[in-house]
């Protein structure tokens, strides 16, 4: 699960599994596997940073050096 902010500032989870593509409209679009879109705030980069995070978390990877 990621912390992510919509764009009226207040912040959600969102479960990164469920992400099948983000893109930058300008405001940053979150389409979800069920078809849903998101807005939030944050940038296209963070959502995939966070998603990566969250990926190796449940993993169990550990940060590259």
């Amino acid at each position: 699960m990621i912390v992510l902010t919509k764009l009226n500032g207040s912040g959600f989870v969102l479960n990164a599994e469920l992400i099948r593509t983000v893109e930058s409209t300008p405001d940053t679009t979150i389409r979800l596997t069920g078809g849903d879109a998101l807005m939030v705030l944050e940038t296209p980069e963070e959502v995939v940073r966070r998603s990566i995070e969250y990926g190796r978390l449940i993993r169990g990877f550990e940060p590259a050096a």
